[in-house]
C-alpha cells in the first residue's frame, strides 16, 4: 500500500455498522431456550429498551453496548448464562441480512474514499470473523479497508494493533465504547474520536480525560477528521499543520 502518515483506526458495531438489528438477532438466539411465551416477551422487552436506548447504555444498567445489554437483561429472564456464546454465534450468522440489518453513517462512503488519499483505513472489531466482509460488503465499504482486525479481545487486545500501526505515524482511533476502542489508544498517545449517546459526557471511568472529538453521530466529525487528516506535511496532504482543539 502507499505510505500513509496517518491512521484512522474504526470499531466496526456501533461506529461503521449501525442499526438494531444484530442485537435483536442475538436476543432472539438467546430466547431459543425459553417457552415461546416467555421468549417473546424478553424480545419484546429488548427491543422496546432499544427503542429507547439504541446504543444498548440504558440509564440503570452498566451495559456498554446493546450486546451488553442483553447479556444483563438475559439474567432476569432465566436465560442460562453458557449458552449466550453460542446464541451469539448464531446471530452473527445472519449479519447484514433481513434478521439482523445493519446500516451505514450517512456520507461514510465518499468520506472513507477522501480520506484514503491521506490515511490508511483500519477496521478492528472484537466480533468474530462471521459475515464482516459481507455485511462491509452490504454497506458499500469493500474494498475501502486497508486492514481488517476481527476478535480482537479489547480493550487488551487493542496492543497489538496498535503495536502495528503506531510506527507508521500518528493514530485516531473511533468508536462508541470509550473503554474498548478509545481507552487502549488514548494511553498510547493517540488521538481519539467517541461517537455515540454518551459521547458529551467524560467517560466515568477516566473524569479527567476527554475524547479528541466527540459528536452523537459520526458523519458529524467527518469535517473536523477531514481537517486532521489534510493538516500535515505528507505528501497526500501538503497543507500546513495544524493541530485539532482538545474537546
Amino acid at each position: 500500500m502507499p505510505y500513509r502518515d496517518k491512521t484512522l483506526l474504526f470499531d466496526f458495531d456501533g461506529t461503521l455498522s449501525l442499526g438494531v438489528g444484530p442485537v435483536v438477532a442475538y436476543a432472539r438466539a438467546a430466547a431459543q431456550q425459553l417457552p415461546a411465551v416467555e421468549a417473546e416477551a424478553f424480545v419484546e422487552a429488548v427491543v422496546a429498551t432499544l427503542g429507547e436506548h439504541p446504543s444498548g447504555q440504558a440509564p440503570g444498567t452498566s451495559a456498554i453496548d446493546g450486546y451488553d445489554l442483553v447479556r444483563l437483561m438475559s439474567a432476569d429472564h432465566g436465560i442460562r448464562p453458557e449458552t449466550l456464546g453460542e446464541a451469539y454465534l448464531a446471530s452473527r450468522a445472519h449479519l447484514g441480512s433481513t434478521l439482523a440489518p445493519v446500516v451505514a453513517p450517512d456520507g461514510l462512503v465518499d468520506f472513507l474514499s477522501e480520506a484514503r488519499q491521506h490515511a490508511n483505513l483500519v477496521v478492528a472489531t472484537n466480533a468474530p470473523d462471521i459475515r464482516i466482509d459481507a455485511a462491509l460488503e452490504m454497506l458499500g465499504l469493500a474494498g475501502l479497508f486497508d486492514a481488517t482486525y476481527t476478535s480482537v479481545g479489547k480493550p487488551n487486545g487493542m496492543t497489538a494493533v496498535l503495536d502495528e500501526w503506531l510506527p507508521r505515524g500518528q493514530v485516531l482511533s473511533i468508536g462508541d465504547v470509550w473503554v474498548n476502542d478509545l481507552a487502549p489508544a488514548h494511553a498510547r498517545g493517540a488521538l481519539t474520536a467517541l461517537v455515540g449517546s454518551t459521547s458529551d459526557e467524560t467517560p466515568d471511568e477516566t473524569p479527567d480525560v476527554t475524547p479528541t472529538f466527540a459528536a452523537h453521530h459520526l458523519h458529524e466529525l467527518y469535517p473536523a477528521i477531514t481537517e486532521w487528516l489534510r493538516a500535515s506535511s505528507s505528501p497526500f496532504s501538503p497543507a500546513p499543520l495544524t493541530t485539532p482543539s482538545e474537546r
